[in-house]
């Protein structure tokens, strides 16, 4: 990982440990269920965005050495693993049409 996108991903992290720590005192506390959803989305949210910067840390320096050093299969390899970690991208799934066949 390159300095800068470590420091950037260390950054993140923290303050996602902080809003973890804060929904986890509102969970004692019992706070309002919209509360929680709206801080637990939010960290939903920024691990997404760390996961982006991390994903495009890799395809900017190990990806590029896999090509071009002739791993491209491995290359392929690593991101089809990661898609699948994934799983289905949100707003994939095809619209429902009132369960009328076209």
């Amino acid at each position: 990982m390159l300095p800068e996108t470590q420091q950037q991903a260390s950054r993140r992290l923290k303050i996602i440990a902080g809003q973890i720590e804060a929904l986890q005192r509102q969970v004692e506390e019992d706070r309002y269920c919209v509360d929680l959803l709206d801080l637990s989305l939010s960290v939903q949210r920024a691990l997404r965005s760390l996961d982006a910067l991390v994903l495009e840390g890799h395809l900017r320096t190990h990806v590029i050495e896999q090509v071009t050093s002739g791993e491209s299969e491995r290359a392929v390899n690593e991101l089809l693993r990661v898609y699948k970690i994934q799983g289905p991208v949100e707003g994939s799934q095809p619209a429902h049409n009132g369960g009328h066949h076209g």
